[in-house]
């Protein structure tokens, strides 16, 4: 099969030539679209479910909430871990499922589970965002002339967050710092009790009050009008004005017997950044499997129309984390390398062959390979980091087509061969390559074996060393397939010296 392999190549060199050309092309393009992180994601795939049982300590959460969730999701198909934190007003569950589940999968059999677990009357659990804990992809903090804490707040939670939340790609969007804003009533004992109302009529003064009714429809004439009641409050002012009860026959009013301010919830601590002692910050989840310079580009995309059109009073976004900046570092790093072996690989060729032609020829075979490689990644639906990038050893790449260069190049070489594309000359190229085929190819066989107890590997280990085994395994073969085919095609006419055979 090698001998056919190389023996075609010499019959038809144009079309090998045409060949490398759309490899160079397709390699180019997989890249192109190949999701390249700065470090592989050695996750599991993890569901999270965040309960939040306010005011109630931490035995009371763990016995009404963690505990009957954990029996409800026990036996999920594919689980593997199971474990809870319960905190003060908050419970929280942790999933870890079977290498090969899918995570979109994995929450849908969540979903259908909860329901049930016996909970409190109130207590809804929701499922953390689809996110990976490297997922966080950039950071950000807010601020502007005169603006306070608090409106520093509900502009990231009512402009930015549903902004970011559009952006292809975007998990979910975390607010930290400043102040959340809450309106306050502060019922007065004193003046409930000189009234005759209670703290239970204001309660069910409130949840009756804010509501929009519908009068269903009027027909007149040819025309049909919608009749609904507005009662939705929009000010401090319209919720002071809710009638709780009746004393002596009169209306009482809220804004009677409750100061009704407008105020934030308990904060439980700060974020501080450079001189400004209490700022707010964003930190920004890329969804699961996504490519993280897309997401960004799109996300730098967004924050500039916010700040040009969308953040009032001169509030402007100020990142201090973005990973586009690693990943363009392990890109440089990787292609600095390759230039630098690329380079070293010519130079020595040509001091020992004195032969650019046959220099080039060599070097070519590592934008090839790699061009091999990133079409196999992409095919795979893998990503590349800098682990499995930076792996690729360019000297084992090029050690195939080190081993043709030369062999062929020391049987031609004489004068018998100096003719192009003469019978003697091709029959010359064939006898040289096939006599080092099958040596070079099992040598680069015995490399890829060494591989495979790479590709043995599972869960956190196989995650984070199987892209390396797949980038060099495909390399290599890339690399021999070029060998084979480009290296013998490529050798022309040359005057030296006379080799004897």
């Amino acid at each position: 099969m090698i001998d056919k392999l190389i023996h075609g190549s010499l019959s038809t060199r144009l079309l090998i030539f045409i060949l490398a050309v759309f490899l160079a092309g397709a390699g180019w393009y997989a890249y192109r679209n190949l999701t390249i992180e700065a470090f592989p994601d050695p996750t599991d795939t993890q569901v999270q479910i965040i309960t939040l049982y306010p005011g109630q300590p931490t035995e009371e959460v763990e016995r009404r909430v963690s505990i009957p969730l954990e029996r409800a999701l026990n036996g999920v198909p594919g689980l593997f871990r199971l474990r809870s934190i319960s905190l003060f007003g908050l419970s929280q569950l942790t999933l870890t499922f079977q290498d090969g589940v899918d995570p979109l999968v994995a929450r849908q059999q969540i979903m259908e589970r909860i329901p049930d677990a016996n909970l409190p009357q109130g207590v809804s659990p929701d499922l953390g965002p689809l996110a990976t804990p490297i997922g966080e992809v950039y950071r950000y903090s807010l601020d502007g002339p005169g603006a306070d804490p608090m409106t520093l707040r509900t502009v990231q939670d009512w402009i930015v967050r549903p902004a970011l939340m559009r952006v292809p790609g975007v998990a979910d969007v975390v607010s930290y710092g400043g102040l959340v804003q809450e309106i306050h009533v502060e019922p007065q004992p004193v003046k409930l009790a000189a009234r005759g109302v209670v703290l239970d009529d204001v309660f069910q003064a409130l949840s009756k009050a804010s509501a929009n009714a519908s009068g269903g429809t009027l027909e007149r004439g040819a025309q049909v009008f919608v009749i609904r009641s507005l009662g939705t409050f929009r000010s401090v002012d319209e919720l002071a004005k809710v009638r709780v009860g009746f004393h002596a026959g009169v209306p009482v009013k809220l804004g009677d017997v409750a100061t009704v301010t407008v105020g934030y919830a308990p904060r439980q601590g700060v974020v501080t950044r450079g001189g400004d002692l209490d700022t707010v910050e964003g930190i920004v989840l890329m969804r699961r499997g996504e490519n993280p310079s897309v997401v960004l580009a799109a996300l730098r995309g967004r924050i500039a129309e916010l700040d040009e059109h969308a953040l009032p009073g001169g509030i402007r976004l100020h990142p201090f984390y973005d990973r586009t900046d690693l990943v363009d570092t392990t890109l440089d790093t990787v292609f600095h390398n390759l230039g630098e072996g690329a380079l070293l690989v010519t130079v020595v060729l040509f001091i020992f062959l004195l032969s650019l032609r046959a220099s080039l020829v060599v070097t070519i075979v590592i934008p090839l390979s790699l061009a091999a490689s990133f079409i196999y990644l992409r095919s795979r639906g893998m990503s590349a980091n800098l682990l499995s990038m930076g792996a690729v050893d360019f000297g084992i790449i090029v050690d195939g087509a080190v081993i043709l260069v030369e062999h062929v190049f020391g049987h031609c070489a004489g004068d018998a061969y100096q003719h192009k594309r003469t019978p003697a000359r091709i029959d010359a190229i064939y006898s040289a390559a096939r006599q080092v085929a099958r040596p070079t190819l099992f040598s680069l066989l015995i490399i890829v074996a060494a591989y495979l107890p790479i590709f043995a590997l599972q869960r956190v280990e196989g995650r984070i060393f199987a892209p390396m085994a797949h980038t060099v395994v495909s390399a290599l073969i890339g690399a021999m397939l070029v060998s084979f085919t480009l290296v013998p095609s490529s050798r022309r006419s040359r005057s030296g010296p006379t080799a004897t055979r």
